[in-house]
């Protein structure tokens, strides 16, 4: 995979806070979450994906899927198309979070699994933790195996907050 020269970045407020996208322009997403700082974002891209430039932008279908996803069409981001690279079970596990929908989130454990290498609880949890594509990649949908709440990049407040929102309203 190469790095494109330029990403663009758009950002909206949301009820969680400011929200930011990094994309392309085919408008796949490579970074995102609730910040209004897009260089931070980038610096989560893998530098194999990195862009030299990153320029704002219409965010158009990035963006409408946030707001959709906000207005109760919690399926919208998973409609977007998202790039990330890294090795063979994080790349599994990113793509096994993609399936997993609203609703009652999965363990740690669940996500090794639905990603084929059961014993890699640990590696489900990097998973999420390295995740530079926040709503779009809902690593937010993974909880410790008491149900308790891990570790979220922007916090357990808008852990909290995504899982509640996607317990009151049935996925459209």
């Amino acid at each position: 995979m190469t790095a494109p020269e330029t990403l663009n970045w758009v950002a909206t407020d949301t009820p969680d806070g400011r929200f930011t996208a990094v994309f392309d322009e085919s408008a796949t997403v490579y970074a995102s979450g609730w910040t209004d700082d897009p260089a931070y974002l980038l610096a989560l891209i893998a530098p194999s994906l990195r862009a030299d430039r990153l320029i704002a932008a219409d965010g158009g279908e990035v963006i409408r899927a946030v707001d959709a996803y906000y207005a109760g069409d919690l399926d919208a981001p998973s409609r977007i198309d998202v790039r990330q690279t890294s090795g063979p079970f994080l790349t599994a596990a990113w793509a096994a979070l993609r399936d997993v929908p609203a609703g009652p989130p999965v363990s740690y454990t669940q996500l090794a699994e639905m990603a084929g290498n059961p014993a890699a609880i640990r590696g489900a949890a990097s998973c999420c933790a390295r995740n530079a594509a926040a709503l779009f990649v809902p690593c937010h949908r993974v909880v410790r195996t008491d149900g308790t709440l891990g570790g979220f990049r922007y916090g357990i407040d808008v852990k909290r907050s995504l899982l509640e929102r996607e317990a009151a309203e049935p996925a459209a």
